[in-house]
């Protein structure tokens, strides 16, 4: 199997039709054609489906584009290596989609400023899926809320620790947050991720009995409804960063305050561990007093 190959795959991928591929690999479009074909003889599975107009990819052949990025990104990481950049190559990254995902751009940018040989990919998913793909090596990292059951080929670093906050519209009149629980219309976090299920968990601890008005599944269309009015609720501190928030009150929720954490989750042992270990330390520098330093 020759990387060139691999290569043309993935502008096939890229750009629809093997004739568009083959200017961007410098190829003739019959070049392109026999390069796939030996490829196929070579693996011996069929990687387009010729019978259409462009060709598509067979379910074998996404496995094949797939595996042809992995050794892409290995070849490019390994020649990285043997000249010295330990700072270089492409870092596979994941995501949840967090209220702390707007931090994770401005440390790749701020990555990229300073190490301009590396390279990055993002990838926004589910926690269970991201753990697994960091697990499995199709990523290197991820960003992670603070999990239970990590494998123990798993390491997970916080990055930020910070409270949880009772948010409720500008003007609004009351200084303790169980009782503006109890009586205000209240905006739940309605998601299948750990900053939910804490949220719940210490309502109803506190015994507190709410009065939903909406259930919405992202912290940002939350703090959006509070600050139109619609009611109370529950947030991070993290997505409290808009000059507009300063008006919002704002009061310490649970007792003692929550907090909840984020955190990078890689491989006990990792090829990559300096790079992501240089992010994590971006990442708590960008989260300012609630940063956590790398232990």
């Amino acid at each position: 199997m020759d990387t060139r190959q691999l290569r043309t795959l993935l502008a096939i991928q890229a750009h629809g039709t093997f004739a568009l591929a083959a200017d961007v690999v410098n190829l003739t479009p019959s070049a392109v054609s026999q390069q796939i074909q030996a490829l196929e003889d070579e693996l011996q599975v069929t990687v387009f489906d010729r019978s259409t107009r462009p060709p598509r990819l067979t379910p074998a052949g996404l496995q094949v584009t797939e595996m042809a990025r992995d050794i892409l990104r290995r070849e490019e990481d390994t020649k990285a290596s043997l000249r010295g950049d330990q700072i270089a190559g492409t870092l596979m990254l994941g995501s949840v989609r967090s209220s702390a995902l707007n931090l994770l751009p401005r440390a790749i940018v701020e990555m990229r400023s300073r190490y301009p040989d590396l390279k990055s990919s993002l990838r926004v998913s589910l926690s269970s899926n991201l753990i697994a793909d960091v697990a499995a090596g199709r990523l290197d990292a991820a960003i992670v809320a603070e999990h239970v059951g990590f494998p123990n080929a798993l390491r997970w670093s916080p990055f930020l620790r910070e409270p949880l906050w009772l948010i409720a519209p500008e003007g609004t009149v009351g200084d303790d947050p169980i009782s503006m629980l109890n009586s205000l219309p209240y905006i739940r976090f309605r998601s299948a991720v750990p900053l939910a299920n804490l949220i719940d968990a210490e309502i109803s601890r506190l015994g507190v009995v709410t009065h939903d008005v909406a259930e919405i599944d992202t912290i940002g269309s939350i703090v959006t409804c509070v600050r139109q009015g619609l009611g109370v609720s529950i947030v991070p501190h993290v997505a409290l960063q808009e000059p507009e928030d300063i008006d919002l009150v704002r009061l310490p929720f649970g007792k003692p305050q929550i907090n909840r954490q984020i955190g990078i989750v890689e491989r006990t042992v990792s090829p990559r561990g300096e790079i992501i270990a240089r992010l994590h330390a971006i990442l708590a520098e960008l989260c300012g007093p609630y940063g956590v330093d790398r232990t």
